[in-house]
C-alpha cells in the first residue's frame, strides 16, 4: 500500500479560515483554521475511492460493523466537526485526518470545496472515508458529495448510520411512532442554505397524531413552537429536547410545545427538538415518576 500512496505533509499553519485553495494537476492544497495548509503530492497511480460513512450519533458502539471495517482501512478521513473523538480513534493511526467542520455560520469549508477535495484525494489513488455524523443522507449533504464523485468518475459507496433522532428517542424511551399516539414521524431541518428558517409546511406539521423531529433547531426553538401553535398544534403537546444524544454528556429536557423555546435556552451542544404526543413517554431519569401516555380517541386501532 505504501508504494502507491502519495506523500502527505503539513507545510504550514494557517491562522485564518478560507476556502479550498487551488486544485492544480496532481496536487491539492486546502486552507482551514483547524488543519492549516495541507498538500498531497504525487502522480495518480491507482484508482482511489470515496466511502461516505455514517458515524452515527457519537457513541462508537452504535456504528455499523461495516462502517467500522471501512474506517479501519482508511488512508484519509475527511470528517465533520461533530464526529466524536472515540469514533475517530477507530481509524488507523497513520490515516490522515482532515476536519471540515461546519457548525451553523462557522464554516471552515464551503460544500463545493469539500466535494472537490474528496475527488482530488480519490484521484491520488487513496482510500478516502468521508465520515459524517449520523447518517450521510439525513441532513448530511451526502447526496451532493455522491453526485460530485459520480460526475468526476470516482467510485463512491454509501454506508448508512444511525441518525441522531433514533438515538435520542431510544435513549429517552420515547418512541417516534406509537400505536394510539403517533402514526407518522417527520424529520425537518431548521437551517436553510442562507441561515434563515426553511419554508416548512407548518400546517401539515401541526396535525396531531404525528411526531415532528427538528434538526439544527436549537436557536430557533421559540420561533418553531410559535409557528406550530399558530398553525393549530396544541400548546400542551409534549416535547422533548435532547442535547448530545448517545454521548456521556447527554441531556434530556421534557416540556411542552408552549415551553419549547424556554427549555432550549442556554443549551449549546448539538440538540434535537422532538414534538408529539408520544414524547409523554420520555424518561429523564426521575425515579419519582413513571412516564405514561393517554391514547387519543380515534388513534387506538
Amino acid at each position: 500500500m505504501a508504494s502507491r500512496r502519495p506523500a502527505l505533509r503539513r507545510l504550514a499553519t494557517s491562522s485564518g479560515g478560507g476556502p479550498l485553495g487551488k486544485l492544480q494537476g496532481d496536487s491539492v492544497r486546502t486552507r482551514s483554521p483547524n488543519i492549516g495548509l495541507v498538500a498531497l503530492d504525487g502522480k495518480p497511480n491507482g484508482a482511489g475511492r470515496v466511502t461516505l460513512v455514517g458515524a452515527g450519533p457519537g457513541d462508537p458502539d452504535l456504528m455499523t460493523v461495516k462502517a467500522v471495517k471501512v474506517l479501519a482501512r482508511a488512508e484519509v478521513v475527511v470528517h465533520d466537526g461533530l464526529v466524536s473523538p472515540a469514533v475517530l480513534a477507530l481509524a488507523p493511526a497513520a490515516a490522515r485526518r482532515i476536519n471540515v467542520a461546519k457548525r451553523k455560520s462557522r464554516h471552515s469549508y464551503a460544500q463545493a470545496d469539500i466535494d472537490r477535495l474528496l475527488v482530488a484525494l480519490a484521484r491520488q489513488g487513496l482510500e478516502v472515508v468521508r465520515l459524517k455524523g449520523g447518517d450521510p443522507f439525513v441532513f448530511g449533504r451526502g447526496g451532493e458529495e455522491l453526485e460530485a464523485c459520480r460526475a468526476a468518475g470516482v467510485a463512491c459507496e454509501v454506508i448508512p448510520g444511525i441518525t441522531a433522532a433514533l438515538a435520542a428517542a431510544a435513549g429517552a424511551g420515547a418512541p417516534l411512532t406509537h400505536r394510539g399516539a403517533a402514526q407518522a414521524v417527520t424529520f425537518v431541518t431548521a437551517h436553510a442554505a442562507g441561515g434563515e428558517t426553511p419554508d416548512l409546511d407548518f400546517a401539515a406539521l401541526a396535525h396531531p397524531g404525528q411526531t415532528v423531529v427538528v434538526y439544527m433547531g436549537l436557536s430557533k426553538a421559540g420561533e418553531i413552537a410559535r409557528r406550530l401553535i399558530a398553525a393549530g398544534r396544541a400548546p400542551s403537546t409534549p416535547a422533548l429536547v435532547v442535547e448530545n444524544a448517545s454521548l456521556p454528556g447527554e441531556r434530556r429536557i421534557v416540556t411542552d410545545l408552549a415551553g419549547l423555546g424556554a427549555a432550549s435556552a442556554g443549551l449549546t451542544g448539538p440538540a434535537l427538538l422532538i414534538v408529539g404526543e408520544a414524547m409523554a413517554l420520555a424518561d429523564v431519569g426521575d425515579a419519582a415518576s413513571t412516564p405514561s401516555i393517554q391514547l387519543r380517541q380515534g388513534f387506538a386501532s
